[in-house]
């Protein structure tokens, strides 16, 4: 299934990135590290607000439709500061934990035969319409500011979204909401790097438009993270120590420019193994994030930190 986005066009003379258009230093490495999937589950919850408040995670967004909201928001009440924005989530893919569209049966493309969202994105895009798409997507916002928040931007859970039939809707959505969107708009070097087949000529005619829309945009993304799993039987120490080795080889690849670096910070507890498989490397993520060394590193190198509200406030003093 074909996709908008992405990679530069080559030219004679390396375009500003969006880093230094939004004021940042010339040739410095600018990171968001972002953590999926708050709202999920309570152990999710847990492990975004650990990364938040101890470790060096910087953003996060929530899963509307999913059961834990509700304490997440209980959370984010206590912690204002904290940045938030909306996993907009099309898909649900567990076998024993589902959740469904708030929109309900005005989406019917986006229902599979048991009433939940469908399990993959191909199977997303073979059934559901870009309208239904939207108003989905618009609901999802409409429960986020029923918590009475407002979300610091949007990005899209299992990169559903970034597909062909459904990026004009998200990039429709963001702009007439007024939420800056997640889209790599820069060089997106990494993403060009770990999926080729995504490379194409729009991304920085993307990038443009959403600029000049007044939104901040990002010059990369990088979201393997979720796939360096720790071996079988690893204990937390080891964990960590695998995890933030692999964390410092990806930043040592980050180029210059403004880089959102996802990752699944959780505090898996024996009910999330009933849920998914993945507990060790999303435990592995929070450690890595509560890692000291990984915290040293990045000041040793310089490297700025930041995330989707002070990319907003720079974007309004930038023409």
């Amino acid at each position: 299934m074909a996709a908008l986005w992405l990679a530069p066009s080559l030219s004679a003379q390396t375009p500003p990135t969006y880093a230094e258009r939004l004021g940042f230093p010339r040739g410095k490495k600018v990171v968001i590290f972002h953590v999926d999937d708050a709202g999920m589950s309570h152990d999710s919850n847990l492990g975004v607000q650990q990364a938040l408040q101890g470790g060096v995670a910087t953003s996060t967004s929530v899963m509307m439709p999913c059961g834990w909201v509700p304490e997440f928001f209980g959370m984010a009440r206590a912690n204002p500061r904290w940045d938030v924005g909306v996993h907009l989530t099309l898909t649900s893919e567990w076998p024993a934990y589902r959740w469904q569209p708030l929109a309900g049966t005005a989406v019917p493309g986006l229902l599979d035969a048991q009433g939940s969202f469908y399990r993959s994105v191909p199977e997303v895009v073979a059934h559901a319409s870009p309208q239904e798409v939207e108003t989905e997507l618009r609901a999802q916002i409409a429960r986020f500011r029923a918590f009475g928040a407002e979300p610091s931007h949007l990005d899209s859970h299992m990169g559903t979204l970034f597909m062909e039939k459904f990026l004009p809707v998200y990039l429709k959505v963001g702009k007439e909401s007024k939420i800056p969107v997640m889209f790599p708009g820069g060089h997106a070097t990494l993403v060009a790097a770990g999926r080729p087949d995504l490379v194409g000529p729009m991304t920085r005619a993307i990038g443009e438009d959403l600029w000049k829309s007044g939104m901040p945009v990002v010059d990369d993304i990088f979201a393997d993270t979720y796939g360096w799993t720790p071996s079988a039987g690893a204990d937390e120490k080891a964990i960590q120590a695998f995890k933030t080795k692999k964390y410092i080889e990806a930043l040592q690849k980050v180029k210059p420019g403004l880089t959102v670096v996802i990752n699944h910070c959780t505090r898996p507890s024996d009910t999330f193994a009933r849920i998914s498989d993945s507990g060790p490397t999303r435990l592995g993520d929070l450690l890595a994030m509560l890692d000291p060394e990984l915290r040293r590193y990045i000041e040793q190198e310089g490297i700025i930190l930041t995330n989707w509200s002070e990319l907003a406030q720079r974007r309004k003093s930038r023409p």
